[in-house]
């Protein structure tokens, strides 16, 4: 049964709109804020503009840093949760209006497309002006490039296990034999389910995880210092260059391009 009602602060249907594109912006308060499964006909981009958003699909969790946007297709079910104090604007998309991935992926949203979303989400969806943004954002949106940000999440028990409980605790060490020890696996099963699975090894998997709570967390302006204990890390120091390694620039950097660019990655 679908559930049309995404987020507590809307008081219509979106699904119920016949524009090709529609936005609607909502400021979270000082506590974060959480949506359950639902999914709706329309495709849908969901942009944060400060603070970030976490989305969960089926057989996956993907971040939306600031200035980045993840697409969600038509009719797939998934679930927000909003850092406090983000800046969080949807983009509702008819199904074939634009030529955009058929699965969720984290897009980079250039500094046009920002400005279009937010004038977009200030006019009426029968303004002629609404109409003449919506196009220009559809044009503009299939353009943008695809960052990796995001965990595969396998409906396998055990493997959901393992996620749940380091998504709970993302500081837990416990080496891949622990793991597999806790889930009646010898450890060379567990690591061969990780990469049949997932696609990646253990460490990868967990270092993907660590990336995603720490963009997260410093995202909604938590220190380097503090993401870097919460995870586990030893030192501030290892933490930049496991942040560095998998991402190509140290947190700041990282986050200061999106927001200066529109994208972390600029030729």
């Amino acid at each position: 049964m679908r559930q049309p009602l995404l987020w507590p602060w809307l008081n219509f249907d979106v699904d119920d709109v016949a524009a090709p594109a529609i936005a609607v912006g909502v400021d979270v308060t000082e506590t974060k804020a959480e949506v359950r499964e639902h999914w709706h006909r329309k495709g849908q981009l969901v942009f944060a503009l400060g603070g970030g958003v976490t989305c969960r699909v089926p057989g996956g969790l993907w971040m939306v840093p600031p200035h980045c946007g993840v697409w969600v297709p038509s009719r797939l079910e998934h679930s927000n949760i909003a850092t406090a104090n983000a800046r969080i604007f949807f983009v509702y998309i008819e199904p074939g209006a634009a030529e955009l991935p058929e699965r969720c992926c984290t897009l980079s949203i250039s500094p046009l497309l920002r400005e279009l979303i937010i004038e977009l989400s200030e006019c009426a969806p029968d303004d002629a002006r609404c109409d003449f943004l919506g196009k220009v954002l559809l044009a503009e949106l299939p353009l943008m490039p695809v960052q990796q940000l995001h965990l595969p999440i396998s409906a396998e028990p055990r493997l959901r296990r393992i996620a749940e409980a380091l998504a709970d605790d993302p500081s837990d060490r416990s080496t891949l034999a622990q793991w597999a020890n806790r889930v009646a696996l010898s450890e060379s099963s567990l690591a061969r389910l990780v990469v049949r699975e997932t696609g990646l090894s253990f460490g990868r998997w967990r270092q993907q995880l660590h990336l995603i709570v720490a963009l997260r967390e410093l995202s909604a302006g938590v220190s380097v210092q503090q993401v870097s204990g919460d995870l586990g890390y030893e030192s501030v120091t290892a933490f930049i260059t496991m942040f560095r390694k998998a991402l190509g620039k140290p947190p700041a950097k990282y986050l200061s391009d999106i927001a200066q660019n529109g994208s972390a990655f600029v030729d």
